[in-house]
């Protein structure tokens, strides 16, 4: 079995919402296709009379409620997914009949939202969420002057046709597994948030000062994303008029009678927040994508306030959070379009409770123990957003997902590790098997569960 060999920070992503595999995915898969187009000789650009771009699969289905036909647009003029403002997006979004200025050196082609094309549900692409570009010759060419296929996978992950393999470091530690993780530790007396700096470094070449300045980084932004959603107040973009609910929750949070009721409530508050900013297309860090990124940054904020642990208490849980997200990803899928909402907000919660079962100090078997408890029991859950955006049920489901992390670290904690029966790799095989048995209705396409008992106006 091939090793992980994955950066971190290609886990934590920071971009807009509301998807990563509907927004950050496609913009970057438009930047692209925008430096593969300026690469043409001068003698082709000339003859290019049009653009278009098809989508497949959930993007097609729900493209218009995760806003891919202007994150596509957005990556085309030029924008990347970690510098392109939310004003930038909100703007395209205002007027999507403007036609902009792509350019391709001496051509200056125009384009808009009538470049976009929405594909069929169903489709004989290797991938469910696959983009296909063209740039067009007048009438009567019937073959594109150019052409890309781009599969847009989970979490921001992009990938194309006929793309060669990429040359990576050779991690210090190989594992593909937990099981694999837990004899390097083991054998090698290292722990795992050094285990998994070591990796990193040895990956990209990256020294640790760099690396653990790039995850101060991600913390920021997480922190920054709760932060902004507690203290806002309105609706959310589109038709459903769903109200901002973290800081009214977090407020009651701070009267409640009972202890557990201010804890769970606070807890929840973070979430709401975080995932609130993301359904706002504004900027988040995908842990491990856009549909669940208020759950970890959460635990973090929890983590930091009510525990009060330190900084590189937090550091080392979201590098433990890191391992589980890519065994997730490596064995299974992190993709709702693929898996259902078990693969995102399911592995986000198992990334919480790992995350703080490494911040309170326990060993790899509690962090295992909790990330699988957490991830069992979010197994079967369907994706079904209610319009095609990313609020009805997920803002909600990412509070779900926080309360489940800190459930199952608290179960984890106290049982003798050596008594509990499932393991991380039995339950994302679990979790891999169902995503594979389930309906596609239930995955990201909006056409099954409260997306259609729900009434979407």
């Amino acid at each position: 079995m091939a090793v992980i060999d994955l950066s971190l920070f290609e886990l934590y992503k920071i971009g807009p919402g509301p998807s990563s595999s509907h927004t950050i995915g496609p913009m970057k898969a438009g930047c692209d296709f925008l430096s593969l187009a300026r690469q043409l000789p001068a003698q082709t650009l000339e003859k290019v009379a049009t653009f278009e771009v098809e989508l497949y699969g959930s993007l097609s289905a729900t493209g218009r409620g995760h806003g891919t036909d202007r994150a596509v647009l957005a990556g085309l003029l030029g924008q990347t997914p970690q510098h392109c403002s939310p004003a930038f997006l909100d703007e395209l979004a205002r007027n999507p009949l403007t036609r902009r200025v792509m350019e391709l050196g001496p051509v200056k082609l125009e384009i808009g939202a009538q470049n976009v094309r929405f594909g069929p549900l169903e489709h004989q692409f290797p991938c469910n969420n696959t983009l296909v570009f063209r740039l067009l010759g007048r009438a009567g060419q019937t073959a594109p002057l150019l052409e890309r296929e781009y599969y847009s996978v989970g979490g921001g992950f992009l990938h194309y046709k006929g793309q060669p393999a990429e040359v990576r470091g050779t991690p210090a530690y190989p594992y593909a597994t937990m099981a694999d993780l837990k004899r390097c530790i083991a054998g090698q007396g290292v722990s795992l948030p050094a285990l998994m700096l070591e990796n990193e470094r040895a990956i990209t070449g990256a020294d640790a000062a760099t690396i653990l300045a790039g995850l101060d980084t991600v913390l920021a932004v997480m922190d920054a994303a709760v932060a902004a959603g507690l203290t806002t107040q309105g609706v959310l973009p589109g038709p459903l008029g769903l109200e901002r609910k973290a800081k009214r929750i977090f407020a009651g949070s701070q009267t409640k009678r009972l202890p557990y009721e201010s804890v769970l409530s606070e807890l929840c508050a973070y979430a709401f927040a975080a995932a609130e900013e993301n359904a706002a297309g504004h900027v988040i860090v995908t842990a491990p994508t856009c549909g669940a990124a208020g759950i970890v940054p959460a635990m973090a904020r929890f983590m930091r306030t009510r525990l009060e642990l330190p900084e590189q208490a937090i550091r080392e849980g979201l590098l433990a959070a890191g391992a589980v997200g890519f065994l997730a990803k490596h064995n299974a899928t992190i993709a709702g379009a693929e898996g259902g909402c078990q693969a995102e907000i399911g592995v986000a919660s198992a990334m919480a409770a790992a995350m703080l079962a490494q911040g309170m100090g326990h060993g790899v078997r509690v962090v295992e123990n909790a990330a699988e408890t957490a991830l069992e029991h979010h197994l079967g859950l369907t994706c079904d957003p209610v319009g095609g955006f990313v609020q009805i049920p997920c803002i909600e489901r990412n509070a779900m997902g926080a309360v489940k992390a800190y459930t199952a670290y608290l179960i984890a904690s106290d049982e003798s590790p050596d008594h509990h029966k499932v393991g991380l790799d039995e339950a994302i095989a679990a979790m891999l098997a169902t995503g594979q048995d389930m309906n596609c209705n239930y995955k990201e396409t909006a056409r099954g569960g409260l997306a259609v008992s729900v009434i979407a106006c």
